[in-house]
């Protein structure tokens, strides 16, 4: 039985998109396992606009049913102010009847994030979307020391899950500069570790 390992973020400029794909190639590398990309709306600052049910570009809108049938879950978010970004924690804002129904209990979990700069918010970012992960009895891991390309990193990348530190000033639009090869592995070493904790987890 292939399981399927929820890679739900929300992307303003697309870092956290990009950090999303990387992840999901480390989930497909494993054997049974199988990646489903999905998003959450921006949050609506009047009443007059909703944003389309199906969105333009990119992943598809996350749904109750993606939680319910997940064998496993790695959040995404961009760093605002050291904590994860208003939709995301919108979205989990909404999961009330999924923690009632005990939907994510034993399924495990990682989070990932991108900021700017080195010093700009990322591990309480990590930390804080740990919270409603840990609230629905979902099992936290991060990336283990064994990833050599922790040792190392000069960019993103730690113990507590992947990351991404993209240049404000580089010439790519919307700060889709490629990410380093640590960062990568970092993706790649989170993707696997889900996938295969999903397959040792549920039988």
């Amino acid at each position: 039985m292939t399981r399927n390992i929820l890679i739900l973020y929300y992307s303003a400029n697309g870092a956290t998109a990009m950090l999303a794909k990387s992840i999901a190639r480390g989930v497909n590398s494993v054997d049974g396992a199988n990646a489903v990309l999905r998003t959450v709306p921006r949050v609506q600052t009047t009443t007059e606009q909703t944003e389309p049910h199906i969105p333009t570009q990119g992943a598809p809108y996350c749904t109750p049913e993606d939680l319910t049938d997940c064998s496993g879950l790695i959040l995404g978010s961009p760093t605002r102010f050291g904590n994860m970004a208003a939709p995301l924690k919108y979205f989990w804002d909404t999961t009330a009847t999924q923690w009632l129904n005990g939907s994510l209990i034993n399924k495990p979990a990682g989070v990932f994030t991108s900021s700017s700069s080195m010093h700009g918010g990322q591990e309480s970012t990590l930390l804080s979307m740990m919270l409603p992960l840990l609230h629905h009895g979902m099992i936290i891991t991060g990336i283990p020391y064994s990833e050599e390309s922790i040792h190392h990193t000069t960019s993103g990348g730690g113990p507590y899950g992947a990351s991404h530190v993209y240049n404000t000033h580089s010439a790519t639009a919307n700060h889709q500069d490629q990410l380093t090869s640590d960062e990568m592995s970092s993706c790649h070493a989170l993707g696997k570790r889900i996938a295969n904790l999903s397959l040792q987890l549920q039988h």
